[in-house]
């Protein structure tokens, strides 16, 4: 009853909520970008949803769109903002990500999105993290986020799925609030630590 209806009805009026209480934080970090980074302060991805259905992930643009002499974009280290490490640390980069929930691309909570590229990579045990929506925040990013390593956080996602509840979902959106505010762990992955390098040695 909770996994097929009360999660999606949670998710869309909380979501709702959540955008109109937290639009003028939004619209704040929108104009910050706009005058500190430049460029469109979004950013559009790509990734496997529900049933492994592909849409397009919102997030505040955390790097510049800096280019090499050959035309070719820096490495992902050199175009980091100083303001986008700010909203990455603070995790408001995370917030369009609201507009998904929404629509019902995304749950609040569940295995969070990875690559479309990274489709090829997962076993039969770990396809099953697509039999469910993708969250903002899921199990492995409470259990330690990037501190785990790939086989642990796809895991983290199996078991989330199997156990899935609203009560492990209040635990994960409680840690999660706690985690924002912890500056001891790093919010985000570098691009080198990707699932196709972990895995196209073992396949």
């Amino acid at each position: 009853m909770y996994r097929n209806y009360i999660k999606r009805i949670f998710d869309f009026v909380c979501s709702l909520m959540a955008l109109v209480l937290l639009s003028p934080i939004m619209v704040l970090v929108f104009f910050c970008l706009i005058c500190f980074q430049g460029g469109n302060p979004f950013f559009f991805q790509p990734r496997p949803g529900l049933n492994e259905k592909v849409f397009r992930i919102i997030k505040f643009r955390s790097m510049s769109n800096k280019k090499d002499e050959n035309g070719k974009l820096l490495h992902d280290d050199l175009r980091l903002t100083n303001i986008g490490k700010f909203i990455r640390r603070t995790s408001l980069d995370e917030l369009p990500q609201l507009i998904n929930v929404v629509k019902g691309e995304m749950s609040f909570v569940g295995p969070r999105p990875l690559r479309v590229r990274y489709l090829p990579f997962y076993t039969n045990e770990e396809k099953v993290r697509h039999l469910v929506r993708p969250g903002i925040t899921g199990l492995a990013q409470v259990s330690g986020r990037n501190a785990i390593t790939w086989d642990e956080r796809l895991q983290k996602d199996i078991e989330y799925v199997q156990n899935l509840n609203f009560l492990l979902d209040f635990k994960i959106l409680v840690y999660t609030v706690f985690k924002i505010f912890k500056t001891s762990e790093t919010n985000f992955a570098k691009e080198s630590d990707s699932l196709d390098e972990h895995r196209k040695f073992m396949i």
